[in-house]
């Protein structure tokens, strides 16, 4: 049996990047153990070690976490962007730990993006066997009907690139403009416009409202709201985060006996009791 764990796999729970991607960087020579650079993902490390990336430390991991962030349009989801525009990781509030993203979302459209310190949270969340369901908010311009979207709901081809079938709800027009519901259980890159762009309607805002059961409720663009840890385990059917970290919890019907009350104290007689008469 070996010790330790791969040092990508560390890299990952410390949330310095996916396993993929840290094993790029460990092939760029970023990542040196115990002062040494390493040219390969194909070592195991302890805690004993100490490993850095570009020269700075890496700590131990933290308990995984994960977050909520309404992603305001303009930004985009990369640690780095070759053309100078800003990321999703510049506008993060100040105080929040280093985090990867659950997928992405493309420069201009918004909404719900999932953000964890932890990359095995990371690659559960974004498995595709895991089929979780990803519904957006879509402004399209047009007046479409509901049978125009027929081809999407069956599944449909752009660019030579095939997309699951979608779900499509049309909700109102308003305008110039209509306003869709779409569901679909894959990400890839600008499905949704590439789609609408296939039957004829050219997408102008698109909003992600949930992603599986996280839902972006009432959060404002910018805000971030992290998620229970109880709530995270449930929702992704791993108890083993709770290992350590979870309260107790109350057994139900067993809350004890209540105190009693004091029954209310007699009034002294003395300070309030009437004089005595006079003798006539």
């Amino acid at each position: 049996m070996t010790d330790g764990e791969r040092i990508a796999k560390r890299l990952s729970r410390a949330g310095i990047a996916s396993r993929r991607e840290a094993e790029r960087m460990i092939e760029a020579g970023r990542v040196a153990v115990n002062g040494k650079l390493i040219d390969s993902p194909a070592l195991n490390v302890t805690a004993a070690d100490q490993i850095t990336v570009d020269g700075e430390p890496v700590g131990e991991p933290d308990r995984p976490r994960l977050w909520l962030y309404h992603k305001p349009a303009g930004l985009v989801t990369t640690t780095s962007d070759e053309k100078g525009r800003e990321t999703v990781f510049d506008k993060l509030p100040e105080g929040m730990p280093r985090v990867m993203s659950v997928g992405r979302l493309d420069l201009n459209s918004e909404g719900l993006l999932l953000l964890t310190n932890d990359g095995g949270i990371k690659r559960k969340l974004e498995l595709p066997s895991t089929g979780w369901l990803r519904k957006y908010r879509v402004r399209m311009k047009g007046t479409p009907k509901d049978t125009d979207f027929e081809p999407l709901r069956r599944g449909i081809e752009a660019d030579g690139e095939k997309f699951q079938p979608m779900q499509v709800k049309l909700d109102r027009q308003q305008g110039a403009n209509a306003w869709v519901t779409v569901g679909l259980r894959e990400g890839k890159n600008r499905e949704i416009r590439r789609a609408m762009s296939e039957i004829g309607f050219d997408v102008n805002r698109l909003l992600r409202v949930s992603y599986g059961p996280f839902r972006l409720g009432e959060l404002k663009p910018g805000e971030v709201e992290e998620v229970k840890l109880r709530v995270m385990a449930d929702q992704l059917g791993m108890p083993e985060l709770l290992e350590g970290h979870a309260k107790p919890a109350q057994p139900k019907g067993k809350a004890g006996p209540k105190p009693r009350r004091k029954a209310p104290a007699k009034p002294r007689q003395g300070s309030g009791a009437r004089p005595p008469r006079r003798p006539r």
